[in-house]
């Protein structure tokens, strides 16, 4: 499955710290990763304080030169500068995904504006509304915090079996990593719940409460069927069922089992305007340092 990994890069030690999770996911996973850089239309002068790459000769040697210091040499490396000048970066990495078709983007989490804004608005939500790339995104922290290895995955699940077609890509990473994986599924509590979920809580407080101890019930059932089915298959693996704010306990829980990847399955079918509404993606992507990798999925 996966054949290449695409990894955009705009000339900034920023933008490199999504390196050492590419180059050991492409040596992991046997496969060679591309480079990409995008000239970018009405560039500034600078992006992140160091000089911006404005013209193909000078994003082609700046790749060539990423290569062969900062990756291993027993690594097939490709490049691709998209020359044509384009107003619009995301859209234009969001484009070559499917231009290319890599297995799985890698990149880094910053940009102009809020890193919250735009992970998870222009580009986020490009990549999941065509339903084919997986997209892994890397904070810049995480190139100071030494060597990357993948020991275990932490997968939300909700119940919904649509998001579950995320799976298959996760369980592609453990065996290729020989990681485990964690499952993790959060009921919220009368005090969490949100929205006009949470002003019905508040006129039929009993009510609400019994409802939630019934999710609770299924939810665990649910995840432990799917614990089952994976450890059935030859996978190491672990569940538990939270009560609260999803965002928090699925951190907690990801913390807890000292998971090297958060993998959530986006839903693309219906819109991402349904799915990031929850905002639980972007709340934990804000709030840990933990890589997050996105697979849009679609009802078949």
């Amino acid at each position: 499955m996966f054949a290449r990994l695409l990894v955009p890069l705009d000339g900034s030690r920023m933008a490199e710290a999504s390196l050492p999770i590419a180059a050991y996911l492409g040596r992991r996973l046997k496969c060679p990763l591309t480079l990409l850089h995008v000239i970018e239309r009405d560039a500034p002068g600078k992006v992140h304080g160091e000089r911006h790459l404005a013209n193909v000769d000078e994003a082609e040697a700046y790749l060539r030169q990423v290569a062969a210091t900062q990756l291993p040499h027993d690594l097939q490396v490709e490049f691709h500068v998209h020359s044509a000048e384009v107003k619009h970066v995301a859209r234009s990495i969001a484009d070559h995904g499917a231009e290319l078709r890599p297995a799985l983007i890698v990149m880094c989490t910053h940009g102009r504006g809020a890193v919250r804004e735009w992970i998870f608005g222009s580009i986020a939500q490009q990549v999941a509304s065509t339903g084919r790339t997986p997209t892994l995104f890397v904070r810049p922290r995480a190139a100071t915090s030494g060597e990357f290895s993948l020991t275990c995955l932490a997968v939300p699940l909700d119940g919904n079996r649509v998001h579950e077609n995320a799976l298959p890509t996760a369980v592609e990473l453990a065996q290729a990593c020989q990681a485990s994986l964690h499952l993790v599924s959060v009921v919220p509590t009368p005090a969490t719940l949100a929205g006009p979920t949470a002003a019905a809580g508040r006129l039929l407080p009993a009510a609400t409460r019994a409802l939630l101890e019934a999710d609770q019930a299924g939810a665990a059932a649910y995840i432990e069927s799917v614990r089952t089915r994976l450890t059935a298959e030859g996978l190491q693996a672990t569940a538990e069922c939270l009560r609260g704010e999803p965002a928090a306990m699925i951190i907690e829980a990801a913390e807890r089992s000292h998971a090297d990847l958060i993998v959530f399955g986006t839903h693309g079918t219906i819109g991402t305007e349904a799915f990031w509404a929850r905002s639980v993606p972007p709340n934990v992507a804000g709030h840990t340092w933990i890589p997050i990798l996105l697979v849009p999925v679609r009802e078949d």
